[in-house]
C-alpha cells in the first residue's frame, strides 16, 4: 500500500525585493518589486506503508517546506498529492488522525506542566475513548522509560527526556505514519543511539512509516532502508541507504581522548589529523580500513579515557553527489 504518492509537486513564494538606501528605501514604498522563488521545483516520490525514508539535504533545500505540503500546512502551487489517500490541504483535519510529527526544535508539550497534562489534553483532541488512552499510554509509558517524567515540569526534563516524551506525544492515537525533523538535534551519542532504537522497535511492532529529515548521517545510517537527497528544490538521489553509505559515506572522524601520551597509530585508511595533548583526531577511509577493525587496534595500543565516532556532515555528502552526478 503506498502511504505517500507526490507527483510533480512545486512550491513557489513571491517574495517582496529590499532596495538599498533612502531613494531605494522610498521607491520599494511605493513601487515594490517581487520576485518568485521556487521552495520545490516539481519533485515525485512514492512511499509505501511501514517504509523508513530519510529526506536529507542543506538548509535551504526544500524539506520542510514539502514536509509542511504533506501535513497540510501550505498549499502546493502545483502538482499532487496522496497522503493515505488524503489530499493534506484539502483534508488536513481529517489527516491529522492519522499522522503524528516530532519537530526537534518545536515542542508540542506545554512547557510549565508535566507531560502527563499534554498528553491528557491531546487524548482529548484526538478524541481517544478513555480505556483506549489508558491502554495506549500505559504501553508507550513502558516502552519508553518516561514513567519517572510524567508529572515533572517539561521545562525540568533535560533534551534527551523530553525528546522521549515528544515521540511518546506525537504516537498516543496510534498514526500510520511518524514525520520526524530533527529527532536528535542537540543529543549526547548514548540518547540518540537510545531513540533511533525506540523508533526501529516502533516501527518493527506496528509498521508505522517513518518519514525522517535530518542533518545527522547517523540517525539516516541507523533508522533508515531508503533515502532521497533534495537541493535547490530538486531530488538529487533516491535510493537505498546501503548505496548512499557504499558510494558517499566514505570516511569517518573518530576523536579519542587518551589516558597516556600520543605515540603513534600505523594503518592503511588512517590519516592523523590533529592531535594535542591528550586528545587525538583520526580520519578513516571505510573502504580501506573498517572502523571496527580500526577501534579494536587504537583499544589493544592505548588506553582510551574517551572516544567518539562522527560521520562526515551531509552538506559534505550532498556535494560529492553532484560532484559524482556532474563528472
Amino acid at each position: 500500500m503506498v502511504a505517500i504518492d507526490v507527483n510533480q509537486l512545486r512550491k513557489t513564494f513571491v517574495s517582496r525585493e529590499k532596495q538599498q538606501g533612502l531613494q531605494g528605501s522610498l521607491r520599494s514604498l511605493f513601487r515594490p518589486v517581487y520576485r518568485e522563488v521556487e521552495a520545490v521545483v516539481g519533485i515525485s516520490f512514492a512511499v509505501e506503508q511501514g517504509e523508513r525514508v530519510a529526506f536529507i539535504g542543506p538548509n535551504g533545500a526544500g524539506k520542510s517546506t514539502t514536509i509542511k505540503m504533506l501535513v497540510g500546512i501550505l498549499h502546493p502551487t502545483s502538482g499532487e498529492a496522496r497522503v493515505l489517500g488524503k489530499v493534506p490541504w484539502r483534508e488536513r483535519e481529517r489527516l491529522a488522525y492519522e499522522i503524528g510529527a516530532v519537530f526537534g526544535q518545536k515542542s508540542q508539550l506545554w512547557y510549565h506542566l508535566p507531560p502527563q497534562d499534554s498528553f491528557d489534553l491531546l487524548a482529548r483532541i484526538y478524541e481517544l475513548p478513555a480505556a483506549d488512552y489508558r491502554r495506549r499510554l500505559a504501553q508507550l509509558v513502558e516502552l519508553f522509560e518516561i514513567g519517572d517524567y510524567l508529572a515533572a515540569p517539561v521545562r525540568k526534563l533535560s533534551l534527551g527526556e523530553r525528546m522521549r516524551c515528544e515521540i511518546a506525544a506525537s504516537l498516543l492515537h496510534k498514526p500510520h505514519i511518524l514525520f520526524l525533523d530533527e529527532p536528535t538535534i542537540g543529543l549526547d551519542v548514548v540518547v540518540k543511539q537510545r531513540i533511533r532504537d525506540l523508533i526501529l522497535e516502533l516501527n518493527q511492532q506496528e509498521q508505522v512509516t517513518v518519514f525522517l529529515t535530518s542533518h545527522d548521517a547517523g540517525d539516516v545510517e541507523a533508522l533508515c532502508k531508503r533515502a532521497m537527497v533534495i537541493n535547490h528544490g530538486h531530488v538529487i538521489f533516491d535510493g537505498r541507504v546501503s548505496t548512499l553509505k557504499r558510494d558517499y559515506l566514505h570516511h569517518k572522524t573518530i576523536s579519542l581522548k587518551l589516558g597516556e601520551a600520543w605515540q603513534g597509530f600505523e594503518l592503511p585508511g588512517v590519516e592523523l589529523l590533529k592531535q594535542k595533548g591528550y586528545g587525538v583526531k583520526l580520519r578513516v577511509d571505510t573502504r580501506t580500513a573498517p572502523i571496527e577493525a580500526v577501534i579494536g587496534q587504537l583499544l589493544a595500543c592505548y588506553s582510551i579515557a574517551d572516544i567518539n565516532v562522527d560521520n562526515p556532515p551531509m552538506e559534505e555528502i550532498i556535494a560529492r553527489i553532484y560532484e559524482q552526478a556532474e563528472g
